[in-house]
């Protein structure tokens, strides 16, 4: 006597042959055996996820804590890039600079919240006892190239002062920056503040992937403005993640010209916008340094359950080589564009 169950499985996966969908195929098999399809439980990669991991982006999957710090010893360059005003990503910096003391290393920290005129602040500060917190901050321009409160970035300042690390400012003076945003880029170019911080001799390289992403953000986070405004815009950027690996290549070839094993290597901190996949400091970086180098993105996150599937998109994207997932900030989450 015919099976009637089988003769209909058999129809129906033949359907599903003929439509080629591994969907439809895999209902045609399971057709017969299961009556309540609401009993399959899918598993989201996401599903596992807490604040205090590591993710690897290419598979989603946390990485042994331990082992990973001891593994970001053997890079030549190191990038947090931080939300601001999230203490844990503070936090998570100086985990990974302990861990670099700890193994022998001699760290360069170099930090987006100081522009380039307050180096010589930086060096006293870090150099000599003496020279007071306030005297430091008025030197080192810190209202008017950051602006927001340093306690929240004094411990990673403190850090490098009590263990005589190097800490450089990575990014070019806000009046520099300014002009641009004001003027356009051709003529900052002519104006007397180009010349004094050397940038005569760079070049300012406009990727168009770079620009893809950056200008579409610019354009979410300014709404309203004119093209004209959002150009000049989008050129500053440019010229601040140009100036940043300027400072950072910098750094890399006096450690190789020293070659000394415990020197480095250089750690960045800045706003995760200047590592995203890539794009913005990590690939002007490397086209400045000849001989190849071996560099790491870091995209500090605040861990929100509700975002989860989409920060699994950016990483499927490439935002970053890992994500480190924290607790939300005392400020609550971080702002986002629209």
């Amino acid at each position: 006597m015919r099976n009637p169950c089988m003769h209909s499985c058999r129809r129906v996966q033949i359907a599903a042959i003929q439509s080629l969908t591994a969907v439809s195929l895999m209902f045609a098999i399971l057709g017969c055996q299961v009556k309540d399809y609401s009993s399959v439980v899918t598993h989201q990669v996401w599903d596992g996820w807490t604040a205090g991991q590591v993710l690897d982006t290419k598979t989603g999957l946390p990485v042994p804590m331990n082992r990973w710090l001891e593994e970001l010893a053997s890079y030549d360059q190191i990038y947090l890039g931080e939300e601001h005003d999230n203490s844990f990503h503070i936090d998570a910096a100086l985990t990974v600079l302990r861990s670099l003391v700890g193994q022998g290393r001699r760290p360069i920290l170099a930090m987006e919240m100081f522009g380039w005129d307050g180096q010589p602040a930086l060096d006293d500060y870090i150099d000599s006892k003496e020279t007071g917190r306030s005297e430091f901050l008025e030197r080192a321009f810190w209202k008017q190239n950051w602006g927001g409160a340093f306690e929240g970035y004094e411990p990673l300042v403190q850090f490098a002062k009590d263990q005589h690390l190097q800490l450089l400012a990575m990014n070019p003076p806000k009046p520099l920056i300014r002009q641009i945003v004001k003027q356009g880029l051709a003529q900052a170019k002519q104006q007397a503040e180009w010349h004094q911080w050397g940038m005569q001799e760079e070049t300012i390289v406009d990727d168009p992937d770079y620009r893809s992403r950056i200008l579409s953000q610019i354009q979410a986070c300014h709404g309203g403005g004119s093209m004209e405004d959002y150009q000049t815009m989008y050129e500053a950027s440019m010229v601040r993640d140009e100036g940043m690996a300027k400072t950072l290549a910098a750094a890399l070839t006096r450690i190789r010209a020293e070659a000394d094993p415990s020197q480095g290597p250089v750690v960045s901190y800045t706003g995760g916008g200047h590592v995203q996949y890539q794009l913005p400091v990590p690939n002007r970086v490397a086209r400045r340094v000849p001989g190849g180098l071996k560099e790491v993105t870091v995209y500090l996150a605040t861990f929100e359950t509700a975002r989860a599937e989409e920060l699994w998109q950016a990483m499927r994207e490439g935002i970053a080589d890992y994500v480190w997932l924290t607790a939300q900030g005392a400020k609550g989450p971080p702002r986002r564009c629209r």
